[in-house]
């Protein structure tokens, strides 16, 4: 199954991510749990996060994005999704 390397930059400040941050992370713990998400997290000292997705289809993906807690409150200014080919390291199973 294809891989995706998924950035998000908030446009939210920290307070406002951080009263929606539990519901994410569960929305993010059920997709974990489904096999879905692959690793995730914020970076350190920048408004931006990371997340790695086995899914068939970029256009799959983005649809199942659009459910993120965060998306729907508005707190994602912006997001890529990029197909990645994980050549070494526990990801390199999906590809």
């Amino acid at each position: 199954m294809p891989v995706f390397a998924v950035t998000y930059v908030y446009s939210a400040t920290s307070d406002q991510l951080n009263e929606i941050r539990p519901i994410h992370r569960q929305w993010l713990a059920g997709l974990l749990e489904s096999g879905q998400l692959l690793a995730s997290g914020p970076m350190v000292d920048n408004p931006e996060a990371l997340l790695i997705f086995a899914a068939d289809s970029a256009s799959d993906l983005s649809q199942l994005l659009d459910n993120d807690p965060f998306d729907i409150a508005g707190f994602i200014g912006s997001r890529s999704v990029q197909q990645w080919n994980p050549v070494f390291g526990p990801f390199s199973s999906f590809s």
